[in-house]
């Protein structure tokens, strides 16, 4: 064992040792139990960040100490290649992005060899791969035929310079983010899924799987199911107009309406436009915005009057009819009835265009909240119907009922239950990403590519330059034959979205190899991921449709599971400091890597200068790492300057993953001095002349359990505790902090208890029981961090005397009756603090614990002269001395 803890040496050791023994090459084996542990995969940017470092270590750990608990353990590892940013980043270095994306690839893949994941890599894809898109063209060929996957007409935002359909988040102010253009609304021809079909079972089944509760919250939402009416609306003396059809919850608020609104789309405002210039103007200002629900949420309410007026059919009311853009047509019917004194949006549109505004509900008797309608909209569900005819004084329920079955009987609405969930639009107008697999022909129409000529491959050389789909100007591609009648036909030139490749990676890594089928019989041993890692970003759009996808997958006959991960675990964000310099009304933002901080003694940054040439800088607020703000880390010159092991151990020690992880340069420090001590303690007690490395085994030489002194006990005892709490903290709890902050305590216990020894001196045979309860303890400490730091621990392993390496070996197990005290170590506290520690009997009384407190040697110098208030004693843990 060298006589220095050298990382890079040490790693290199374990590394060569996992794949010269193909260590984490994992096979289906029917007589084990399987986990399946996964991270979402990455986008191939280039680079690592730390969320990405924290996000694969999490998983690491839990899928090391799953295979340590005896599991059948896969772990993979691939890339979420397609998407836009690639084909931008083509454009501005003027490669082609599947040049960019392998590039990238390659590059990540060494660094997260280099942070030493147990990855089994035999499995490995690309999304880009034609192996791997192909079978998502074959699956959506069948969701063609069977009506799952359609095509219609979608409002989408439209660069009229790029040519271009963008997200939302692409159009900043209105405008393109890269053309600059103002942005259109359009309705151009899309691919639909019909994930609205299992609306019910999306919702039904977030009861029966181990997610975190928000993210559940976030998933029934975001499908919205919601009970209502759908009501009819005579248009007034226009007996050739259909009638204006609105879907309400609250149909105890008709009374109320004061106005209807349409969105820009909706027929009855075409039409009027054809005649209006005023309308017609309003329109195309509103095809300019965007179409992001949010966006209309927070958009400045705006209207034109149609001049058109319905007609209230519980009351023969006549009500304006106005197009206006916080309606959109792809949300319930694309009409609303108005209520502005119980709706915040419609109230904002009435008051900007003086309408009225009419209390139909009001608070529960009994109430003495004071409702003001003129200057607030009151949206309390539990109140009484007041203004409203006959059904004046009922309740929410009673008059959703009563209203209901008015409605049906006089053949004007019907009950309905609608959702906020949308079809997945699942085709984009861009070039890097799965060709759809369907042709156009002016005799048959559309017809699906046929499996013998799939994968309809992405062509590598296009030119990227100009506007429009680079696809839609490459004649070799976009010219065919129709598969059915032989005659000229066109490609389809739109590529789908991205999350379909992530929607059912999870999947494929079961099969990996598989050329004859997109899964086989390898799947149904896999699935479902036992435990699924990513971030809460993702909580809603990626795992809304895996869920849904793998459901189709089960439909198809490919796999017998209907629900894709069955454990979640979203781990928080890592945010940092902030460094900045401001010169003539310039700011400058530094990298940590930059910085020298000072701390206080609760480890606060107090003071920062350049290490360039010492400028003292302002200390910003703890936010998310980004670029903008220059406070990300660099994974690679972490690792290069303290090791893979001690960005493992910071990651996982410094916060439960679900949390926050604020970066610390000093914490990381800290975290290599452990691992250098942890390193220093395991070298002296092996190094030990005569040592024996005796362990309580069966067979070990001479040692009898009885003849252990009362400070070997003691730490046996403490041995079995910590690996009782780590089995916990790790195997169920995930609460790793704290599982290496005990692995941490029990080093320090060794120290304690070899400075005992010391000081009462002991014979040969005594010797022999120290350097056996401390080669236990270390042994506990070796095998329970080896999920978290494997490559010193692969060392220290063979280092204590071990054949097998510790990737192989067996998580350590209780031996209860080592848990049994006969004493227990107490703290003592002086005013809350630390002060001395005591050893008193595990069945001491009060009165016995408090003399042993108070006349303890250390605690007399802080108490003595001075008058005891009380003496509080918290049983097992602490007693607090207050003067």
């Amino acid at each position: 064992m060298d006589e220095r803890y050298t990382p890079e040496r040490v790693e290199e050791q374990a590394q060569t040792y996992w794949d010269e023994h193909r260590s984490f090459d994992v096979r289906e084996d029917p007589s084990r139990e399987k986990f399946y542990c996964l991270s979402m995969f990455p986008y191939p940017s280039g680079k690592l960040h730390i969320g990405h470092v924290r996000n694969y270590a999490i998983g690491d750990v839990i899928s090391r100490y799953q295979r340590m608990r005896g599991r059948n353990v896969l772990q993979p590892m691939g890339w979420d290649a397609f998407g836009l940013p690639a084909e931008n980043a083509a454009i501005t270095n003027q490669v082609p992005p599947a040049l960019w994306t392998r590039k990238n690839i390659e590059d990540m893949k060494r660094q997260l060899r280099r942070l030493g994941f147990a990855y089994d890599w035999n499995r490995e894809f690309a999304t880009c791969d034609p192996d791997y898109y192909r079978w998502e063209q074959w699956l959506f060929t069948r969701l063609f035929e069977q009506g799952i996957a359609y095509r219609r007409e979608s409002e989408v935002n439209w660069d009229p310079v790029d040519e271009t359909v963008l997200a939302n988040e692409q159009v900043i102010d209105g405008r393109g983010w890269r053309s600059g253009a103002l942005v259109e609304r359009r309705r151009i021809p899309q691919w639909f899924l019909r994930i609205t079909d299992y609306a019910d079972e999306l919702l039904d089944e977030l009861d029966n799987i181990d997610w975190p509760d928000a993210v559940k919250t976030m998933q029934r939402n975001w499908i919205g199911r919601s009970v209502g009416t759908e009501i009819d609306f005579d248009i007034a003396d226009e007996p050739d107009l259909d009638p204006l059809r609105v879907f309400t919850t609250r149909p105890d608020t008709i009374y109320g309406t004061t106005f209807m609104a349409v969105a820009a789309d909706h027929p009855l405002a075409v039409k009027v436009a054809k005649s209006d210039d005023k309308v017609a103007a309003f329109i195309d200002e509103c095809r300019r915005g965007g179409t992001s629900e949010a966006e209309i949420e927070t958009v400045d309410k705006r209207g034109c009057d149609l001049g058109l007026r319905a007609i209230n059919p519980f009351n023969g009311e006549r009500i304006p009819i106005w197009v206006a853009n916080f309606v959109l047509m792809g949300y319930g019917t694309g009409a609303i009835m108005a209520v502005p004194a119980h709706d915040e949006r419609d109230h904002e549109f009435a008051r900007r265009y003086g309408l009225p505004i009419r209390q139909v509900i009001s608070p529960p008797k009994g109430s003495d909240e004071i409702v003001d309608v003129q200057s607030a909209a009151w949206t309390g569900k539990e109140g009484i119907v007041i203004d409203s005819g006959g059904y004046s004084g009922l309740g929410f329920d009673e008059c959703f009922e009563a209203m209901a079955k008015w409605l049906e009987e006089n053949d004007r609405g019907v009950r309905r239950v609608n959702y906020r969930l949308h079809d997945w639009g699942v085709s984009r107008q861009r070039y890097w990403g799965c060709p759809v697999p369907i042709v156009h022909c002016e005799s048959c129409g559309m017809v699906k590519v046929p499996d013998e000529q799939l994968p309809v491959v992405l062509p590598d050389d296009v030119d990227l330059s100009g506007g429009g789909s680079p696809l839609a100007k490459l004649k070799e591609f976009v010219d065919t034959t129709c598969p059915i009648c032989g005659g000229p036909a066109r490609r389809d030139t739109d590529t789908f979205d991205t999350f379909m490749e992530s929607s059912w990676y999870f999947a494929r890594f079961c099969c990996a190899d598989a050329h004859s089928a997109k899964l086989d019989e390898r799947a149904d041993y896999w699935l479902p991921v036992d435990q699924y890692i990513g971030g809460i970003e993702h909580a809603i759009l990626h795992l809304m449709y895996a869920r849904f996808y793998q459901k189709l997958i089960n439909e198809a006959g490919l796999s017998r599971v209907r629900e894709p991960f069955s454990s979640l675990l979203t781990q928080g964000m890592v945010v940092a400091e902030t460094f900045y310099l401001e010169e003539e009304g310039k700011i400058r933002y530094y990298a940590p890597a930059e910085v020298d901080v000072e701390h206080d003694a609760r480890g606060r940054s107090v003071s920062a200068r350049t290490r360039s040439d010492g400028k003292a800088l302002s200390i910003g607020p703890v936010e998310k790492m980004s670029k903008s703000k220059n406070n990300g880390v660099d994974p690679e010159d972490m690792v290069a300057r303290y090791g893979a092991d001690t960005v493992r151990l910071y990651v996982m020690e410094t916060s439960p993953p679900d949390q926050m992880l604020e970066w610390s340069g000093s914490a990381v420090a800290g975290a290599a001095r452990f691992l250098r001590r942890l390193w220093q303690v395991v070298r002296t007690h092996t190094e030990q002349e005569g040592s024996t490395l005796l362990r309580f085994e069966d067979g070990a030489p001479g040692i009898d359990l009885g003849s252990l002194d009362e400070n070997a006990r003691f730490l046996r005892c403490r041995t079995h505790e910590t690996i009782a709490k780590v089995s916990d903290d790790v195997g169920r709890r995930y609460k790793f902090n704290t599982a290496c902050a005990a692995c941490r305590e029990l080093l320090n216990e060794i120290a304690t208890y070899e400075a005992r020894c010391e000081r009462t001196g002991s014979d040969e045979g005594s010797r022999d029981i120290r350097r056996a309860v401390i080669q236990e303890a270390l042994e506990a400490i070796v095998l329970m961090l080896a999920p978290v730091i494997p490559h010193i621990c692969h060392v220290l392993w063979q280092a204590l005397g071990h054949r097998e390496a510790v990737i192989d070996a067996a998580w350590p197990t209780v031996d209860e009756s080592a848990i049994v005290r006969d004493e227990i170590d107490l703290a003592v506290q002086v005013n809350g603090k630390l002060r001395a520690q005591i050893r008193v009997a595990a069945d001491a009384d009060r009165p016995t614990i408090e003399a042993a407190a108070t006349h303890n040697a250390n605690v007399l110098r802080f108490i003595e002269g001075k008058d005891v208030k009380r003496v509080i004693v918290v049983p097992g843990k602490i007693v607090n001395i207050v003067v």
